[in-house]
């Protein structure tokens, strides 16, 4: 079980972001492709430089995690509200993807012993490809939690 990490993650003042966009994604495994296509059209118009891949492959693994381990399979859901939700942020030299979803249980890592596994390694992943993560519990009346991933950009993108 990970603590909640908040370290790393640039502040999420509006007034501070230069673009922000997000999308409802709804509780099937379809929108994992859904999550990319929008990630795509969006790093296009931003121009992420040689980060674009590095961005899709986490928001994949965010994403599928958020799926997989989050949103309930049983049980009442209110349907105006999308389980999961995506968050792309870009400052000047830094981008983070963020996912929430209604689970308070924080995300565990798993040990990477075997490389050649078809899951268990999503974290790993995100670790491996963007520059920080963490996660934290949302306020106030939302329930549920936000992981993250920041990634820097070259000045130049």
């Amino acid at each position: 079980m990970l603590e909640p990490l908040r370290q790393g993650l640039p502040p999420l003042d509006p007034a501070a972001v230069s673009s922000a966009a997000s999308c409802a994604l709804p509780a099937r495994y379809e929108a994992v492709r859904e999550a990319r296509q929008f990630t795509r059209r969006t790093l296009d118009q931003w121009d992420v430089g040689d980060r674009f891949d590095d961005i899709c492959l986490v928001v994949s693994e965010l994403v599928t995690n958020a799926l997989r381990h989050a949103v309930p399979t049983a049980g009442p859901r209110v349907p105006e509200e999308p389980p999961v939700r995506l968050h792309l942020m870009r400052w000047t030299e830094r981008l983070v993807c963020a996912v929430r979803d209604p689970s308070n249980d924080s995300p565990v890592t798993r040990e990477a012993d075997d490389f050649s596994a078809e899951s268990g390694r999503g974290l790993f992943l995100v670790d491996s490809f963007c520059d920080s993560w963490g996660w934290h519990p949302l306020a106030g009346t939302l329930s549920g939690k936000v992981v993250w991933a920041l990634f820097r950009l070259p000045r130049d993108a």
